[in-house]
C-alpha cells in the first residue's frame, strides 16, 4: 500500500509514483478476468447467453403457434369452424412454417448448449412431425435451466431481452 510520504509534489500537484510490481501483481499487462462466469454454454462466452435467450424465445413462439394451429385444426374437424379451403391451406402453411423455423431454432440452440453432433441429431429429429414438439420441449427445458443458472428469470415466453 502506498503511504502519503511516497507522493511527490510537482508545482503544487501531488503525483503518485508508479506502483511497484508487488503492488500490481505478477503481470501488469495481464487482461482482467471475466467478470461474469458463464454456466452451461459450450463456448463459455457471455455474449452467447443472449443468443440462447433469443433462440429459446423463437422455440417458444414455434410451440405457441403449433398449439394454436392444432386447436384450430381440431375445431375445424369437429365442425365448429367452417371448413373453408383457405383455412386448410393456412393451417398447413403454418405447420410448414413452424416446422422449418423450429428446425432452425433447435439446431442453433442445441449447438450453443450441446455440441454440433447433438445439434444435427436434434435437428433431424425436429423434422419428424410428432417428435418435433418433444424435441422443442427438451431443448427449451435445457435452455431454461442454463438461463436460470446464469441468473436470469425465465417467464412464459422466455427471458425479457431488455435484461441484456
Amino acid at each position: 500500500m502506498t503511504q502519503w510520504s511516497s507522493f511527490q509534489c510537482y508545482r503544487g500537484i501531488l503525483i503518485r509514483p508508479t506502483p511497484r510490481s508487488d503492488e500490481v501483481g505478477n503481470n501488469p499487462y495481464q487482461s482482467p478476468p471475466d467478470a461474469i462466469p458463464v454456466i452451461g454454454i459450450t463456448s463459455g462466452r457471455p455474449e452467447d447467453v443472449r443468443s440462447v435467450a433469443i433462440y429459446q424465445k423463437g422455440i417458444l413462439v414455434c410451440l405457441l403457434v403449433n398449439v394454436v394451429l392444432i386447436v384450430t385444426m381440431l375445431l375445424g374437424i369437429h365442425g365448429i369452424l367452417p371448413a373453408a379451403p383457405f383455412l386448410v391451406v393456412l393451417i398447413r402453411g403454418g405447420f410448414l412454417l413452424t416446422l422449418f423455423a423450429g428446425l432452425a431454432f433447435v439446431f442453433f440452440l442445441s449447438t450453443k448448449v450441446y455440441n454440433s453432433g447433438v445439434g444435427i441429431v436434434l435437428g433431424i429429429l425436429a423434422m419428424v412431425p410428432v417428435l418435433n414438439l418433444l424435441v422443442l420441449l427438451v431443448v427449451n427445458g435445457q435452455a431454461s435451466t442454463i438461463l436460470r443458472a446464469n441468473g436470469h428469470r425465465v417467464g412464459l415466453l422466455g427471458v425479457r431481452l431488455s435484461k441484456f
